[in-house]
């Protein structure tokens, strides 16, 4: 079992990366936490496959365990979703010691996590991730929310877990759809921080694809200790953290255009991997050969790497403008000058997005 760190201070955990560790949950949480009860938030889809093995292994440690379930879905990515969970956590009389554990991919530790943060203005959070997609990206670094109609994640806090606790195991019951999307996010770790990472990838990806337990833990570990240290740098994102939004402008803009329902995250991440390499590109950041190796890994991951035709180019305009990022109502993207190195460009024109979005 590999261990990761992100350091903030007296909010400091670790992140748990290995393959079959899911029983272990129990004696992490001992560790880590100092409360009696233990809500259990998962879904229909994870929940017959591991909640069992982690209600069991709390239990036998001495934890008082609760299950709550939740719609399996980004559009139940709500208030009312959360709402439920306040009615869910009361009824299994959690006080303010105890704990919310989330089992399940990023939607259901983002929810978890808004209740967590909210919930008797805050109870202890440990994330348990399911997804490739949870375990190298939204699982670390304490971002926690629900959408509203006009945006993805425009709700929520920044609020830390005891521990991560990542079994590459489970990515073996994945569909092979949400295994591509994961890998957009790792994708992402390489062209942002990390060229040699990158070259790994380049060497490694079928493996990868096949889910060899050496394959995923080093890409899993790799992922999060890259995560880790821009958390660690900029918890709050007022700054250097941003640079975790590669790609994720015009993929939010995407998820929100099309109504979260025609794209899983990692998708919409990937086109706007490629469209931030091809910006880059048009702005005179970034070499033809770097958007060439961004979109073959993207392609090779069996990711989208086009808008497609359909989705009108105004569409995404007007949704890139509600992005989080967006001040004084300018765009901001997080552009590519190199493989593994990228920089925050604010005031982006809007006709210079909007043409390489009509080329695109």
């Amino acid at each position: 079992m590999r261990e990761v760190s992100v350091s903030l201070g007296s909010r400091s955990y670790p992140v748990y990366v290995g393959a079959g560790i899911l029983r272990e949950v129990g004696d992490l949480a001992r560790r880590h936490l100092s409360g009696e009860r233990v809500l259990v938030v998962t879904n229909p889809t994870v929940a017959p496959l591991y909640a069992a093995t982690v209600e069991e292994s709390l239990a036998a440690v001495g934890f008082v365990v609760r299950r709550a379930e939740i719609p399996d879905g980004e559009e139940y990515k709500t208030l009312a979703t959360v709402a439920a969970l306040y009615d869910a956590a009361l009824g299994a009389e959690l006080e303010r010691g105890d704990t919310v554990l989330a089992l399940g991919g990023g939607v259901v530790g983002d929810i978890a996590g808004f209740l967590a943060a909210t919930y008797m203005r805050g109870v202890a959070f440990v994330q348990v991730p399911t997804t490739l997609l949870a375990q190298v990206d939204s699982s670390v670094g304490g971002k926690v929310g629900v959408n509203h109609p006009w945006g993805k994640n425009l709700i929520g806090a920044f609020y830390q877990p005891r521990f991560v606790l990542a079994d590459v195991r489970t990515l073996a019951t994945l569909p092979l759809r949400e295994v591509r999307a994961g890998l957009a996010e790792v994708i992402k770790y390489g062209v942002i921080h990390d060229a040699a990472f990158f070259a790994w990838l380049e060497a490694n990806f079928e493996a990868l694809l096949k889910l060899s337990d050496a394959a995923v833990e080093q890409a899993v570990a790799t992922s999060c200790a890259i995560k880790a240290a821009v958390v660690s740098a900029d918890e709050t994102e007022k700054g250097l953290r941003a640079i975790l939004n590669f790609g994720h402008t015009l993929g939010h803009a995407l998820e929100a255009a099309t109504h979260y329902e025609r794209f899983v995250h990692g998708e919409a991440v990937a086109i706007g991997m490629v469209f931030a390499a091809r910006l880059a590109r048009r702005l005179g950041y970034f070499e033809p050969a770097g958007v060439e190796r961004i979109t073959a890994l993207v392609r090779r991951a069996g990711l989208p790497d086009a808008i497609p035709p359909d989705i009108a180019p105004e569409a995404l305009l007007e949704a890139m403008r509600r992005d989080k990022k967006v001040a004084a109502g300018q765009l901001t993207f997080i552009l590519p000058e190199a493989i593994g190195k990228v920089r925050i460009v604010r005031g982006v024109s809007a006709d210079i997005v909007r043409s390489v979005l009509v080329e695109y």
